[in-house]
């Protein structure tokens, strides 16, 4: 089998509704994902989302094709580990998102090829996973202590606030979350937000209120502080979500014991083999590795695949509101009554994607 097509097409995601997750993340409107197609002289494609609602897909697009396309040609993408391996080596060039968008699409063209979904190949640890709702940033106090009880009363494992990030207003919501929901699970994510006398105020706020984690809340290559902040804290902190960056990006944070939890998703880490090797490396420090929202439909079914295959992840975030998270998919990811969200059985992503709308959708093809 030989790789004898790589393309992007281009597809337009209208009618955002304005949403703000924190300082670094505010949108609405427009954006464009694509749809990468790597196909085989044995007839099989494999298929990734490249882009989101705020990081539209011809950021990434081209260099995709012009980097990383003649990496791929010609190659056996059986051989996914040393295509990976050369894909990396275009990092500068071509981007980490780019990177991951490929990882993707091999992972699902293997699964493809011999009929099997890809968290069986990775080896199934469980089929479902608790969902937990994840905020944007809201109007006030109340408005997240009502979002909160709706989404425990609806079954959900757990609320995970994004706060307005002034640090006394964040304490606020906080206290109004935890009265509102009682005994129920509650995380906060500052999204890089505070300095470190801050980071110490809101934590042991948080502490106190009984959170099961204290997100980002110093800016995201601050290892010193973090170092400084866990020894004050008592509270699992997760960091390592950013920078964009591969598995060599958790070194530090591990050896500094700079962090109680380690982060990343398919986007900014480059695909489902980063995720992996890095969930196995937490593992052996009995470190959870909790997996991020993956910022497109079909990269969120590529998070579960990897969910599924290892046993150190709690939940699958949910980033709502969901207009401004998914997208392209016929049929997305639901979370049941009972709480869960299944992972797809059918062969390779198993999603199954809405080419109509694609192609309807369609602003170009790159190839």
């Amino acid at each position: 089998m030989k790789i004898t097509d790589v393309s992007l097409t281009l597809f337009a995601w209208d009618d955002i509704p304005p949403t703000q997750y924190g300082q670094h993340s505010r949108f609405a409107g427009s954006s464009a994902l694509g749809l990468l197609r790597i196909r085989t002289d044995d007839g099989v494609e494999g298929n990734a989302f490249l882009g989101s609602a705020s990081n539209s897909a011809t950021t990434d697009g081209q260099g995709l094709i012009t980097h990383l396309k003649p990496v791929l040609m010609g190659k056996n993408p059986l051989h996914r580990e040393a295509l990976v391996h050369d894909l990396w080596r275009k990092q500068r060039v071509a981007g980490v998102r780019a990177i991951g968008a490929v990882d993707v699409a091999l992972w699902d063209l293997l699964g493809k090829s011999v009929g099997q979904p890809i968290h069986r190949l990775l080896g199934t640890y469980r089929e479902s996973v608790p969902a937990y709702a994840s905020s944007a940033v809201l109007s006030s106090p109340q408005a997240y202590a009502q979002e909160a009880l709706e989404y425990k009363e609806y079954g959900w494992a757990a609320y995970k606030i994004h706060p307005p990030t002034q640090w006394k207003e964040d304490i606020k919501v906080c206290e109004a979350v935890r009265k509102a929901v009682g005994d129920y699970t509650i995380m906060l994510d500052s999204t890089w937000s505070y300095d470190y006398p801050a980071a110490v105020r809101v934590g042991r706020a948080t502490q106190e209120m009984g959170f099961f984690w204290y997100e980002d809340p110093l800016a995201d290559q601050d290892i010193y502080n973090y170092v400084k902040l866990k020894q004050q804290l008592s509270i699992p902190i997760l960091a390592t979500e950013y920078p964009i960056a591969g598995l060599d990006s958790y070194q530090p944070w591990i050896m500094l014991q700079a962090t109680d939890f380690l982060r990343g998703d398919v986007a900014v880490k480059g695909g489902i083999t980063t995720l992996v090797k890095t969930a196995h490396l937490a593992e052996a420090f009995r470190m959870n590795f909790e997996v991020h929202h993956g910022g497109n439909s079909l990269n969120n079914v590529a998070n579960l695949h990897v969910i599924a295959s290892i046993k150190n992840t709690t939940f699958f975030e949910v980033l709502l509101p969901d207009a401004a998270q998914k997208y392209g998919l016929e049929h997305d990811i639901v979370v049941g009554r009972d709480g869960m969200v299944h992972v797809p059985n059918g062969p390779g992503l198993g999603a199954a994607i809405d080419f109509k709308l694609i192609e309807r959708k369609k602003v170009a093809v790159l190839s």
